[in-house]
């Protein structure tokens, strides 16, 4: 993309705020933003009241993201955290909300599905947060751990939003052409 995709914008917004804001519409809160490169530059367009973090080996991939913001939320923290990507637009509040109904526990584990297809966002309940970080190695996130774990449950969202990753400027163009953004 040419620049950290945080900060690329749809409609003037930064992707990390569209993110962000999606996340709180559907439900979520606290809100931690992890943060790699460019990190002073992406701090510096967070909403007020959203915890930054940084993964010092963001370079090795998303899974020391992913390893950053559990490890961030602490032993007080929520029972569970709704893990998101900024490099997903097409994600709405709807899905996050059908993601975080009915209270989840620390015993939820569910994943976003697109016509039947599992992507993100994925829920992690807090007893799932170990076995989560011993996995989460280079850019595969919790990808094993979801893909082995018959526990997973699929909340279908593929009528309220898109998966499709915006990773390059061809990609991001696709997207602000068929949303109409």
């Amino acid at each position: 993309m040419g620049r950290p995709k945080a900060l690329v914008e749809i409609d003037g917004e930064p992707l990390v705020r569209r993110a962000l804001r999606v996340l709180a519409d559907g439900g979520c809160a606290p809100l931690v933003v992890v943060l790699g490169a460019a990190a002073d530059d992406v701090r510096s367009v967070l909403p007020a009241g959203v915890r930054a973090v940084e993964a010092p080996d963001w370079e090795s991939g998303m899974g020391a993201s992913l390893r950053a913001g559990l490890s961030a939320l602490g032993d007080a923290g929520p029972d569970a955290a709704l893990v998101h990507l900024v490099d997903l637009p097409g994600v709405t509040a709807e899905a996050v909300a059908r993601l975080v109904a009915g209270d989840p526990g620390p015993a939820a584990l569910r994943r976003a599905a697109y016509d039947g297809r599992l992507a993100h966002p994925v829920l992690l309940g807090r007893s799932h947060w170990p076995a989560v970080v011993d996995s989460a190695t280079g850019d595969a996130g919790a990808r094993a751990y979801l893909r082995d774990n018959p526990d997973v449950e699929p909340v279908e969202c593929g009528d309220v939003a898109v998966p499709d990753d915006v990773d390059t400027p061809e990609a991001l163009a696709r997207f602000t052409a068929r949303s109409g953004a």
